[in-house]
């Protein structure tokens, strides 16, 4: 109970310093690159130690985003039979019902950490220089944040969250209809729209890709392969599929 109270102070006490300058993409990879910065926890029992300010500065790579189906899911690994059955249901009721699939790339090892001696504004105001004169000039992700030193990462945590939710609403549900792939059913629902063989568009042109892909290969037959399976119409193109095994 005390851990949980303590991670919604956490949550009140998150602040946005800089906001990113875009959402996560529709087309391609997308890179976050975050400083939170914090007052050191031991400065609350020896506050002649500062100022000091703790910044957590790393890195967080989402791949291109996957517009999915109910179906595609159950077809996916990782969960529970329950989930799973769940999953069963709610395709059964809404199998058009439109997802979509955010996969992050996050790992602590690459956090870099270091201490600025000042008070956490001036440490701010050094951060936004150093990312001013940053020659990446194409960096347009990145965020500041002011969290809690011992648990910062739920500061970001809920930060991404919010990135999440605000790109699949401003951004890719947006896109993704603009482009055909999505419309919205009677009850205010996205659902993805299907060509005449009854496979969602968006995946229909993914495939292609990829078939392109491995025939140029840029990516492995294997991953094709999972890919017409979790879409379930691998014997649909099982002849061009084998095809690309076939000397010229």
């Amino acid at each position: 109970m005390k851990d949980k109270q303590r991670i919604k102070e956490v949550l009140e006490n998150t602040e946005i310093l800089l906001e990113p300058d875009d959402l996560i993409s529709t087309d391609h990879d997308t890179t976050l690159h975050y400083y939170v910065l914090s007052k050191p926890y031991y400065l609350d029992e020896f506050p002649d130690e500062g100022p000091e300010t703790k910044v957590r500065e790393g890195k967080i790579t989402w791949e291109k985003p996957k517009l999915l189906t109910p179906d595609y899911m159950i077809n996916m690994s990782g969960f529970s039979g329950e989930a799973k059955e769940a999953m069963q249901m709610i395709a059964s009721d809404n199998p058009d019902l439109a997802g979509l699939l955010y996969k992050m790339n996050y790992r602590k090892e690459s956090i870099s950490t270091f201490t600025i001696s000042r008070e956490l504004e001036k440490a701010e105001a050094e951060i936004r220089d150093k990312i001013d004169q940053d020659d990446d000039k194409d960096d347009n992700l990145t965020v500041i944040i002011k969290g809690v030193d011992e648990l910062w990462d739920v500061s970001l945590m809920k930060f991404i969250q919010n990135l999440v939710l605000k790109s699949a609403y401003k951004s890719q549900l947006p896109d993704y209809e603009e482009k055909g792939f999505l419309s919205t059913d009677d009850q205010g629902y996205s659902v993805v729209t299907r060509n005449l063989e009854g496979l969602p568009i968006a995946a229909s042109e993914e495939i292609e890709k990829m078939f392109e892909m491995v025939k140029n290969g840029d990516e492995a037959p294997s991953r094709l392969k999972k890919e017409l399976d979790r879409w379930g119409v691998f014997n649909a193109y099982q002849d061009r599929f084998f095809d690309l095994f076939k000397e010229d």
